[in-house]
């Protein structure tokens, strides 16, 4: 079932909600899914992107409906980040969600060389992908009604250490971690920041980890519900939700949309990504 019919059971349910999206790269990007079935719960979307990636984002902005804006937004430049913050005020008059799908780390971060591996590329990747959260909820959340708001961030579960992942693995668990303190600090503002840890999806950015093919076939073939990495429905399903006033009670919390890999107690995988005896 495609994206948009697994949203019209939930037609509706983001009718009103203005939600901004991070990290559309291209149509197979977990945020463009996202993007997607926001709309097609009945949210008005706009999205952000900088630099040489702006024209993706753009072109891939067309293939929504209606067209949404693309804001210039570095999230490490706070000053970039404020300055949109502001825009979205004056075009809105405020924001219901943020969705944060942002996550970089340099080339050394990953592959095999976690013990190797200079701060300042440890530093980048945290401060990139897990700080950045931070900042937006700081310049965002103000521009939520008083009746409550969400965040969502993206994760890829850092309960556990994963072959060849390196410093994404504990870059990840900061921001689940910082997702849970900006939970507490929010929280008397009815606002409620959460994350998906999704399954292994065929994205620009899972293909830049190093055995990312392997891993993919052995989620597949061990996921309780036979993970299709080709599906970004049932994440953008499940961000819908947590966006949506159906998710009123529900804050810190980490979201397993990954077919059930993550409960099975036999679950490690080798060096290729196979299975281990």
């Amino acid at each position: 079932m495609t994206i948009s019919n697994h949203s019209a059971m939930a037609a509706s349910v983001l009718a009103g909600k203005r939600i901004l999206v991070t990290g559309v790269l291209t149509p197979k990007s977990i945020a463009f899914a996202i993007a997607a079935a926001c709309q097609a719960a009945g949210a008005e979307i706009a999205l952000t992107s900088f630099g040489r990636a702006m024209s993706l984002t753009q072109r891939s902005a067309l293939r929504l409906s209606p067209v949404p804006h693309v804001f210039e937004m570095d999230a490490v430049d706070t000053d970039q980040v404020a300055a949109v913050a502001s825009a979205v005020k004056d075009r809105w008059g405020g924001v219901d969600s943020v969705v944060h799908a942002i996550g970089y780390a340099p080339e050394d971060c990953l592959g095999g060389n976690f013990m190797e591996t200079p701060w300042e590329s440890v530093a980048t990747a945290i401060h990139v992908s897990s700080f950045s959260m931070k900042t937006l909820a700081r310049e965002f959340s103000p521009l939520m009604p008083q009746t409550g708001g969400a965040m969502l961030a993206l994760t890829f579960d850092a309960t556990v250490a994963w072959p060849l992942y390196d410093w994404m693995g504990p870059t990840k668990a900061a921001l689940e971690s910082i997702v849970r303190y900006l939970a507490r600090d929010l929280g008397d503002r009815r606002i409620r920041v959460n994350t998906i840890a999704a399954g292994p999806l065929n994205t620009i950015a899972a293909r830049a980890v190093p055995g990312f093919e392997a891993l993919r076939n052995a989620w597949a073939d061990r996921s309780p519900l036979h993970w299709d990495t080709g599906d970004a429905g049932p994440v953008a399903d499940a961000a819908v939700f947590l966006l949506s006033d159906m998710a009123r009670a529900v804050t810190g919390e980490i979201l397993h949309v990954d077919g059930g890999f993550h409960c099975l107690g036999a679950r490690n995988v080798g060096p290729d990504f196979g299975p281990t005896e």
